[in-house]
């Protein structure tokens, strides 16, 4: 087993629990980290044998376009498509981070993490 990361992704979307949140939109920050066997793409040095980075980005890319009240619920449709696209992928690590949130104070950013596990065979 081996690990792809994507981290840093920048997107400016328009989630947020505030219909006004929804009209003005945000920048928003996505890390995402999957768990895949790599061992073959590393001996054979072939794209099909390895989860391909364009493929996970343009995945992330366009749930973030799409509204959501919760940043629970972005990252959760994204792990739900990872996990339906690519049946080779073993776990999913998402956080996604919106930049300055409207709390009433100074916070630089808010973070949700989900992680979804798909069951080993025979459980």
């Amino acid at each position: 087993m081996g690990q792809i990361a994507l981290e840093g992704l920048e997107f400016f979307a328009f989630h947020g629990y505030y219909d006004e949140e929804q009209k003005i939109g945000n920048k928003y920050g996505v890390d995402l980290y999957i768990e895949t066997d790599l061992l073959a793409a590393g001996e054979s040095d072939k794209l099909q044998q390895t989860v391909n980075y364009e493929v996970l980005y343009r995945m992330v890319a366009e749930e973030m376009r799409a509204p959501a009240r919760l940043l629970e619920h972005v990252a959760h449709r994204v792990l739900d498509r990872i996990t339906a696209e690519l049946p080779h992928v073993r776990k999913v690590k998402i956080s996604v981070s919106k930049f300055n949130p409207p709390l009433g104070g100074i916070c630089h950013r808010a973070r949700v993490t989900l992680v979804k596990k798909r069951p080993k065979s025979g459980e």
